[in-house]
């Protein structure tokens, strides 16, 4: 295939998202699966014969029932790899542009006697296990990384498991070669049960996005040290996509003005908050792309909450305020003690005019 060739499918390759049941998965033909790209389970890896890589978050849906997350690329045109391959731990299946893949690490697998060290070496090497597959496939660019990290507000030693992991996922970044700051992925970390893997699922291309920054928020890799000796090494948000597609993958959000939570021990009022960023976001997304392709109503939703109890809270602020379609409740703890809820979100856009919005570089 020639450059131009390859280049002009890029543009015109369209990534989908689908909350789908299981049992409708498990009953789907052949055919079906030939663009998929991967699934991902919620509070356990879906019961399905390995065509495809698949994932799971090991975080429960709260009023969801079985379904699972399908990535897609829904353009006959692309040439996808024969089926899920492996790399060390890694499991990914590829088209000409963009690649899915997702792997699981065992602490204990890597240091027997757990603890910090034990963290920081499995996130660490699932880094370096994942930028591995991205040189061999030349899918350089990561684009949208999801990370579960069992009892993630722990201590372990004398600092939080979070704090360790962003040493880790930093460490990697450095070791590899690429940026620490600016043009680097969108993503969240969320906590998964005491005893689950770390689990991580993402998507890569050979074309690098544009990433996005909130106004009111601090970039998370210019947080002040008193959140630990390494920041956080995701954006906020990003754009992907060619002339006539453009995907925006917002990242775990929540309310955090500047660097500081907001609203203390207050559901309600730190989603109204969260909604407020992801407005924010979209007003910065929408002047990129040069017009107002992407809006609230228009997005997929994914909402962590630590506490059940909460929920009637977090869904009474979102009933009432946003009119989406698509919302999924997860139960999970959030990267910092004090946010009781989090939310992220992705969005497509159509149109001959989201050039702008995909200005490589």
């Amino acid at each position: 295939m020639s450059t131009t060739e390859s280049d002009t499918r890029a543009a015109t390759a369209a990534l989908r998202l689908d909350d789908l049941p299981q049992a409708l998965l498990e009953s789907q033909p052949s055919p079906w699966w030939r663009n998929v790209l991967g699934v991902v389970g919620f509070a356990r890896p879906p019961a399905l014969r390995g065509r495809v890589p698949i994932a799971a978050t090991m975080t429960p849906t709260l009023d969801g029932g079985d379904l699972c997350e399908v990535w897609r690329v829904a353009d006959a045109r692309s040439q996808f790899s024969l089926g899920s391959a492996q790399l060390g731990r890694v499991h990914y299946r590829s088209c000409d542009d963009l690649l899915f893949g997702c792997l699981s690490i065992e602490e204990r697998e890597v240091l027997a006697e757990g603890g910090a060290q034990a963290l920081l070496r499995s996130a660490e090497l699932a880094y370096e296990e994942i930028f591995a597959v991205l040189d061999a496939t030349q899918h350089q660019h990561l684009i949208r990384i999801w990370n579960y990290v069992p009892e993630i507000n722990a201590s372990a030693g004398s600092e939080e498991r979070y704090r360790l992991f962003n040493s880790a996922r930093q460490s990697a970044f450095r070791k590899s070669g690429r940026a620490i700051q600016g043009s680097v992925p969108a993503a969240c970390a969320l906590g998964s049960p005491a005893g689950s893997p770390i689990s991580v699922y993402f998507l890569a291309a050979r074309r690098s996005p544009r990433t996005i920054e909130n106004p009111r928020q601090t970039s998370a890799y210019h947080y002040p040290p008193k959140f630990g000796k390494h920041s956080p090494t995701f954006s906020r948000a990003c754009i992907f996509g060619g002339p006539l597609h453009a995907n925006l993958f917002i990242s775990g959000t929540a309310s955090i003005v500047g660097h500081e939570t907001i609203h203390r021990g207050n559901a309600a009022a730190q989603t109204r908050e969260t909604l407020a960023n992801i407005h924010a976001l979209l007003d910065e997304a929408n002047r990129i792309a040069g017009s107002g392709r992407y809006s609230m109503e228009s997005l997929k939703y994914k909402v962590y909450v630590r506490h059940a109890a909460d929920l009637g809270a977090v869904k009474g602020v979102l009933s009432r305020e946003l009119r989406a379609d698509s919302l999924l409740y997860l139960q999970a703890d959030v990267c910092r003690e004090d946010l009781l809820m989090e939310i992220e979100a992705t969005g497509e856009a159509r149109g001959e005019d989201v050039t702008a919005a995909c200005s490589y570089g």
